[in-house]
């Protein structure tokens, strides 16, 4: 890779662990809808993508009920489940270390972005971010590729000096869509099969790999 000196940051499963507020306000939409609960493991899945496709897909729903089991998820995460949420450990302090090398740091989710930014300000983790861009509420930004172009364009971002890192195939294959680079943290949902199958460039076991890859 070339000398890096943006980097786009996924936020679920690479900034924080939000398995448990994803999870429970699936399953708070799966009573909701009347259907069965799954167990918590089942639902991992559903963490980083956007979340009307894997109703789709997962779920097996049309488009127009699983816009219904999105505004039901919304209920129990809007209310409670953003803050059921953890930051990995060590994470402010390794955000600090690539600001004083000198990087540039922006987060790229699929999130909603108002969303978003709730987490990072509750878990003093926003003031090390430049700008936050996310999915939209109306859901016509949720595709990876489409919050990352739109950071890019935003924020006047060179693609041959920017990299991603996220922790799945959805966050590789976004990238690529915008000629980036990805590093793959191998510490969230998605395994070294589908980073490397996706075209990862690296994988980082964890933090401190990570940010050597970034500093190099």
């Amino acid at each position: 890779m070339e000398r890096i000196k943006n980097v786009l940051f996924d936020l679920d499963g690479t900034l924080t662990d939000p398995a448990e507020g994803i999870t429970n306000s699936l399953m708070h939409a799966q009573r909701r809808l009347g259907r069965p609960v799954s167990r918590r493991e089942e639902l991992y899945v559903f963490i980083g993508p956007p979340l009307i496709e894997m109703f789709m897909s997962e779920w097996g729903l049309s488009r127009a009920e699983a816009e219904q089991a999105l505004i039901f998820y919304r209920e129990h995460f809007t209310v409670k489940g953003l803050f059921e949420n953890v930051p990995y450990a060590g994470i402010g302090e390794t955000l600090a270390d690539l600001r004083a090398a000198g990087l540039r740091l922006f987060v790229a989710t699929s999130k909603p972005e108002p969303l978003s930014l709730r987490i990072l300000e509750h878990f003093d983790l926003l003031q090390y971010f430049e700008a936050v861009a996310g999915s939209t509420l109306d859901e016509t930004r949720t595709k990876k590729g489409e919050v990352i172009a739109y950071a890019l364009s935003t924020y006047g971002l060179d693609p041959s000096e920017t990299v991603m890192v996220g922790d799945r195939e959805h966050d590789v294959i976004g990238a690529r869509e915008n000629d980036l680079n990805c590093i793959g943290v191998l510490y969230g949902y998605g395994s070294r099969e589908e980073l490397t199958a996706a075209g990862a460039a690296a994988l980082a076991a964890d933090l401190g790999e990570l940010s050597g890859l970034l500093k190099s």
